[in-house]
Formats: C-alpha cells, sequence, structure tokens
C-alpha cells in the first residue's frame, strides 16, 4: 500500500459555468468558491443556492450542490447558534483529533495536514446534496436550511451547484 494518496484526473478539465437546453429542459451548473475563518465552521448557503436557483426560471426540478473537497461537507439542519455549536461538539467527540489515526502518521501517509480527523467527520455528513424544485423555489421544511460544514480550515472551498428542470 502506498503512503501517497490516489489522484482523480478529469480529462477535461471542469468548466466554471457549462449550461445547455433542449426543448424545455434547462441544465445549468456553475462552481463557486467559499472562503472559511476557522478549522471547524459551518455556513449557512441557503439564500445563495435558492437566489442561483430562480435566475434560470426553473419552474419544476432539481438542483445539486457538490463539494469538491474530502474535508468539507454539505447537509441539512436548523442554523441555530446553539444547536450550531453542539453540532460542532458532536463531530469534536465523535472523531478525536489527537486520536492515533493511521493518516496523521508519517510511517503510514504523506499527509502533513494532520487532518485525518477532518475527513472521517466529513464520513459522517456527505459531499453532496440534491433538493427537489418546485413551483420555481427549492424545496425546504420550515427549520431546514442548506449547510456547509468545514472541517479542515481555514481554506478556500471549490463547491460545485447545477440546476436543472422545466421552466
Amino acid at each position: 500500500m502506498s503512503k501517497s494518496s490516489t489522484v482523480t484526473v478529469r480529462e477535461t478539465p471542469v468548466e466554471q459555468t457549462a449550461s445547455a437546453a433542449v426543448g424545455g429542459l434547462t441544465i445549468h451548473g456553475e462552481t463557486f468558491i467559499v472562503q472559511t475563518d476557522q478549522r471547524i465552521e459551518l455556513v449557512d448557503l441557503t439564500n445563495r443556492i435558492m437566489e442561483f436557483v430562480r435566475r434560470f426560471n426553473i419552474r419544476e426540478g432539481l438542483v445539486s450542490l457538490w463539494s469538491m473537497h474530502t474535508t468539507c461537507a454539505l447537509f441539512i439542519n436548523e442554523f441555530q447558534t446553539a444547536l450550531l455549536a453542539d453540532i460542532k461538539r458532536f463531530l469534536e467527540q465523535m472523531v478525536a483529533r489527537d486520536a492515533g489515526w493511521l493518516h496523521n502518521n508519517p510511517d503510514h501517509s504523506d499527509c502533513d495536514r494532520m487532518n485525518a480527523d477532518s475527513h472521517l467527520r466529513a464520513l459522517l455528513l456527505g459531499h453532496s446534496l440534491t433538493l427537489q424544485v418546485s413551483g420555481g423555489e427549492v424545496v425546504l421544511g420550515q427549520w431546514q436550511r442548506i449547510l456547509m460544514a468545514e472541517l479542515d480550515g481555514p481554506r478556500a472551498r471549490s463547491l460545485r451547484v447545477q440546476v436543472w428542470g422545466v421552466s
């Protein structure tokens, strides 16, 4: 087993912006950056994603959000100060930063970030979301918000959003 990670290489790089339309179907995707300030940080992306969907006048369809990083996660939950603190505490208790992770051990890994905990926490939350669009709006429950979890910051994070549907 190699100490180095396997790199994923596309034959064609992802375009910053890409669109397609045929008949009444529209598909549009964009990459955007979120700058974080803390090692573990929870960012509310809901308004940004809702505005993105509204720009393309999709009446019925789907919107997909994807993290381009293994230590940056996406999930749905309530955005409330006490709960955000609880989520951070939960992640820190579930996956201790200073445990004997092999990814942090130079005998087993070439990673110098000492971020095994960040990778493992991302496993708990996931890297993508797909949401319904109905009546031109993202479908969310009353308290549901689209959240990004920075788990190895501070860093600039690339997220890919794509909407597809009919107008």
